[in-house]
């Protein structure tokens, strides 16, 4: 890798309501579990992955990846996640600065993510860095420093901030640019009128 160590945390602590509940990393996609794809996906980029999930950390199992929980109780969101991923790689992996977050749910995520992230973090002179495709945000696709997680700790629970561009918007950051066509790579499945679009873009795309 031509970037610093970074570590990639995979985030599945959401309840999966527009789903039906349940663990929607599971569900298939060209014959490929999601959660098997960002982890195909992730893993080549990153010094080590990690998994954010709550609940029974036992059925990650078979993934042979360490389950960071949230330490922030009923479930405030994706923060709380990134924020189990900041602390996993302060207690476990301190020589690693820098830290990658991407959901469970986004089964085409790009191959060169962390890098292009660096890269913008670096072009930008700045502190984080997020991905965008066609114009569009994705916050919690982005590149974080563990040093922050007294910071986002204390905007979690004492200040009741849920949203991730909220938070992020305190700090310098860079964005990182793809393009949304053919097939957007990070196309989220959150219902399951998205699994089935998922399941034909796979189909007409497979490169991706």
């Amino acid at each position: 890798m031509d970037f610093p160590e970074t570590l990639g945390v995979v985030l599945t602590g959401g309840l999966a309501r527009r789903m039906g509940g349940g663990d929607k990393a599971r569900l298939c996609i060209g014959g490929k579990t999601i959660l098997d794809r960002v982890i195909e996906r992730l893993r080549p980029q990153c010094s080590g992955l990690v998994i954010n999930a709550n609940a029974d950390a036992g059925r990650f199992a078979d993934t042979g990846l360490a389950v960071a929980a949230d330490s922030v109780a009923d479930h405030p969101g994706p923060l709380a996640g990134i924020l189990a991923g900041l602390d996993w790689a302060a207690r476990h992996a301190p020589q690693i600065e820098w830290v990658v977050s991407a959901p469970s749910d986004c089964p085409f995520l790009p191959r060169d993510l962390a890098a292009r992230l660096h890269r913008a973090r670096v072009d930008a002179k700045a502190v984080l860095a997020c991905a965008s495709s066609g114009g569009r945000r994705h916050p919690v696709v982005a590149l974080w420093p563990p040093t922050l997680r007294d910071e986002l700790r204390r905007a979690i629970t004492r200040e009741q901030v849920r949203r991730v561009s909220e938070w992020s918007a305190r700090y310098a950051g860079g964005v990182a640019e793809w393009p949304a066509e053919p097939v957007d790579p990070f196309f989220n499945v959150n219902t399951p009128e998205q699994l089935a679009e998922a399941e034909r873009m796979a189909a007409r795309h497979p490169e991706a």
